[in-house]
C-alpha cells in the first residue's frame, strides 16, 4: 500500500541523502519525492509516498525517521485528511485542425497552455495523482512528445 509521509527537516546539507541512505540500506524504495523550504528559510518541507507492504514496515520506516538528528516532525497522512497535488508539464503535438479539441482537453483538466510554437503546445496541468492519470490518457491522444512530472505534495486538511 502506498503511504503519504510529510518529514519537517532541517535546512542543511546531507539531510536528504541521509534520508535516502536510510531506504536504500533497507531495501525501501520512494516511489514519488518532493522537497521545498518552508516560510523559514532554515526549515525544508519533504513530501515522500512509499510503499509499504504491511503496518510494521510502515512505522519501522517513520522510526528510522525520527532518529536522524535533523528531522523535526514525520506526519503520515494515510489515516488523516490531506489535500495533495501534482504538477505536470508536457509537450503535445497537435495539428491545426485538432486545436478545438486541445483546448477543450486542457478546458477540462484545469490546465493551461503555456506556448505554443509550430502545432507543439506545453501544457500545465495541477492536481491529484488520480486527476493528472485522467488527464494524462486524454492528452496522450495527441501524441505527448516530452513529460516532466513532480512528486506529489500533501497538506493536512482543515
Amino acid at each position: 500500500m502506498k503511504h503519504t509521509i510529510s518529514v519537517l527537516v532541517e535546512n542543511k546539507f546531507g539531510v536528504l541523502a541521509r534520508i535516502a541512505g536510510l531506504f536504500s540500506a533497507r531495501g525501501y524504495n520512494i516511489s514519488s519525492l518532493a522537497v521545498s523550504e518552508t516560510l523559514d528559510p532554515t526549515i525544508s518541507y519533504l513530501t515522500m509516498v512509499v510503499d509499504a507492504k504491511d503496518e510494521g514496515i510502515l512505522e519501522q520506516i517513520k522510526k528510522q525517521l525520527n532518529k536522524l538528528i535533523d528531522v523535526i516532525t514525520v506526519t503520515d497522512f494515510t489515516k488523516k485528511g490531506y489535500i495533495d497535488r501534482e504538477l505536470v508539464l508536457l509537450k503535445v503535438q497537435c495539428p491545426a485542425k485538432d486545436k478545438g479539441k486541445l483546448e477543450s482537453t486542457v478546458k477540462k483538466f484545469t490546465a493551461r497552455v503555456i506556448q505554443n510554437k509550430k502545432n507543439v503546445f506545453v501544457v500545465e496541468v495541477m492536481g491529484s495523482q488520480d486527476d493528472i492519470s485522467r488527464s494524462l490518457d486524454a492528452f496522450n491522444r495527441f501524441g505527448i512528445k516530452e513529460l516532466i512530472r513532480t512528486g506529489k505534495i500533501a497538506i493536512a486538511s482543515l
